[in-house]
């Protein structure tokens, strides 16, 4: 059977996700051209198209190289070495492109639970 249009548009996350981009730009472009009202009412208008879209988030702690021997060899309660020690940032990867960097923290809400508290914004980045 064959895809429509739309759903050949949402198998696209990337593509969702740079048109999303290319629209805020435009709105953003757009209200320093406007009136202060008129842009306001724009803004809101297309903000919400753009904050409905899903996107996928990453939380990178780490990664490592090793032979697919080693890998065969590893067993419950293995322990695999990272190439970050402690303390040092954490990647945010959005669909598949880095936008961030943070450190781990326990929440206060629930200290069963942590989250990653961003530390930097990566502006203008392609690809993690």
């Amino acid at each position: 059977m064959a895809k429509t249009k739309v759903e050949a548009e949402l198998d696209q996350p990337d593509e969702q996700l740079d048109r999303a981009i290319e629209e805020l730009r435009g709105v953003l472009h757009e209200e320093e051209q406007r009136p202060e009202m008129a842009a306001r009412a724009a803004a809101s208008a297309n903000s919400s198209v753009i904050m409905n879209i899903p996107v996928d988030v990453q939380i990178i702690l780490g990664s490592t190289e090793m032979a697919v021997a080693d890998l065969m060899g590893l067993q419950k309660g293995s322990t695999v070495a990272l190439n970050r020690r402690i303390g040092e940032p954490v990647d945010v990867v959005v669909n598949g492109r880095k936008i961030a960097r943070g450190e781990i923290t326990v929440l206060e809400s629930d200290p069963s639970r942590f989250g990653v508290r961003l530390t930097e914004i990566i502006a203008g980045t392609k690809g993690a």
